[in-house]
């Protein structure tokens, strides 16, 4: 089966009706998506923006009269010419195969690999962990979790004990267990996160012991690593400081570069000495230990 979809780049304030617009002419979906030319890094909670320009897509059965579906679109927003929309025929594809072939095998540093469960490992003998993209944030793909795990291949927590705080997929979690940690705690605000992440453990047959923020009782340890964002990583700095062993580790990361300085003095306060270990593209991992209390 094929399909036609219709596509065409508004401002912001049109997105949402033309998204109802094509609803109501008969789209089985509409999809948003950015147009390059603004990135939407740290929204503000309680809000789901847009971008400026945004590329709206409608996708139809293929035996929908395109040419009827323009003429009501732009009869329902008289604002917009038929110039602007794109029409494409989409052709049938097994898009399970199709999704499942987007997401291979990543190495993290020399010896960590992500492995999806449906491949072998290139690698057999390095520390290779099993994790499926699913309900919670987490796979690899982003720059601050690659860079915690690159970190993490570089600097195993052997012999120590570790707190994932703002778990997700429990991915950082499960890499410390498989790095040699003794003890692995993982925790965030979310119950996906908390059952991926156990669903996750049991797979790569590591034990984490995982429950919600208000509900697991966590440890002072060895070392934290906390990938969220900046605002809930400025609040946490006491929190995060009291979990944290003299001479601990703290590792963060899912804030900007532009927002290191103001996290670095946040954390000073907390008497954790912050430094900029790792950048990629606009996002930065900070590094640093607690220091001995002075009397």
């Amino acid at each position: 089966m094929a399909w036609i979809q219709i596509t065409s780049t508004v401002a912001e304030a049109q997105a949402e009706p033309l998204s109802d617009a094509l609803m109501e002419l008969g789209a089985l979906s509409v999809t948003f998506a950015e147009t390059g030319e603004q990135e939407i890094f740290e929204p503000e909670l309680g809000t789901t923006p847009i971008w400026q320009q945004t590329r709206v897509m409608g996708l139809f059965d293929a035996q929908v009269n395109s040419a009827e579906c323009l003429l009501g679109l732009t009869q329902l927003m008289p604002e917009l010419s038929p110039s602007q929309f794109k029409v494409e025929l989409i052709e049938d594809k097994d898009w399970v195969r199709e999704w499942m072939d987007q997401f291979q095998p990543m190495q993290f540093g020399t010896n960590l690999w992500i492995v999806p469960s449906w491949l072998a490992a290139p690698h057999p003998d390095a520390t290779n962990l099993l994790l499926d993209p699913g309900l919670a944030f987490g796979t690899g793909t982003h720059p601050t979790t690659a860079m915690c795990l690159t970190w993490l291949d570089a600097n195993p927590p052997v012999n120590k004990s570790v707190i994932d705080y703002g778990c997700g997929s429990g991915i950082l979690a499960i890499a410390a267990a498989k790095l040699g940690a003794n003890s692995v705690y993982a925790t965030d605000i979310d119950p996906q996160a908390i059952t991926a992440t156990l669903d996750n453990a049991q797979r790569n047959q590591v034990t984490v012991q995982a429950g919600l923020v208000n509900d697991i009782k966590l440890p002072q340890s060895q070392l934290i690593l906390a990938n969220i964002l900046a605002g809930p990583l400025a609040e946490l700095a006491p929190i995060l400081s009291q979990y944290l062993v003299t001479d601990g580790q703290l590792v963060l990361s899912g804030l900007l570069v532009s927002q290191s300085e103001q996290l670095i003095t946040c954390y000073r306060e907390v008497g954790i000495d912050l430094q900029l270990a790792n950048q990629h593209e606009d996002w930065a991992l900070l590094v640093g230990v607690k220091a001995t209390p002075t009397s």
